[in-house]
């Protein structure tokens, strides 16, 4: 289910497929990337909203889906979204799903407000649920997919692996995927500790292809 996939770091991803190539939340790209059909950003932070990571991959037909903060910044093909939303780019069927803090303190973080996303996209007639930015709530909670990407860092920004876990086990995907550890935040064995407390939802750890900033050894 991830053979067509790509995990660079953060939640940056590429994806491809028939005649398509997207990308989600592209940062930590190398030069040569291949150009880009289709590129989804989750929100306006600095490691999912990277311009000098978009312009390597840009052509002038590039379809961007975006939140309206991030749209606004943006050139060209751009559909300005927020969540509910949904539709078709590039051939791919898409609907833009809340990501929003409910912790008390991380708030500040991603608030409701903003009308930040994450994205259920349709690939190869399997449901791909990106989760953005977010701690569990009751929006994501209803979320419908075969395979669940999440957050799982925590603090300041998202949920933490426990968290993480507990959620996919409520919404029950064929397959969970972590990222957003190793690098900002969340050590690189936080992805085995969410393995562990996903069962028995059954779990697949990426390698990424930039090297984990955050071990143990830096972290003690």
């Amino acid at each position: 289910m991830l053979e067509k996939f790509t995990w660079y770091k953060q939640s940056a991803y590429k994806w491809k497929g028939d005649g398509v190539t997207m990308y989600i939340d592209p940062w930590g790209l190398k030069a040569n990337e291949e150009p880009a059909d289709i590129i989804f950003i989750t929100h306006a932070h600095a490691d999912h909203f990277e311009p000098e990571d978009i312009e390597k991959v840009r052509k002038s037909s590039t379809q961007f889906v975006a939140p309206k903060d991030v749209a606004e910044k943006l050139k060209g093909n751009v559909k300005a979204i927020k969540p509910g939303d949904s539709g078709d780019a590039a051939g791919i069927k898409y609907q833009a799903v809340p990501a929003y803090n409910t912790a008390p303190h991380r708030l500040q973080a991603h608030p409701k407000s903003n009308n930040w996303v994450g994205y259920i996209l349709n690939l190869d007639g399997q449901r791909y649920w990106f989760s953005g930015d977010t701690d569990p709530n009751p929006d994501i909670e209803q979320v419908k997919t075969d395979v669940a990407l999440v957050c799982i860092g925590g603090d300041p920004y998202v949920m933490n692996a426990s968290e993480a876990a507990g959620l996919v086990k409520k919404i029950r995907p064929q397959l969970a995927v972590p990222n957003h550890y190793g690098f900002v935040v969340g050590v690189q064995s936080d992805g085995e500790k969410f393995a562990k407390e996903a069962a028995p939802v059954k779990v697949q750890i990426m390698k990424p292809v930039n090297a984990f900033e955050m071990t143990e050894a830096k972290a003690h």
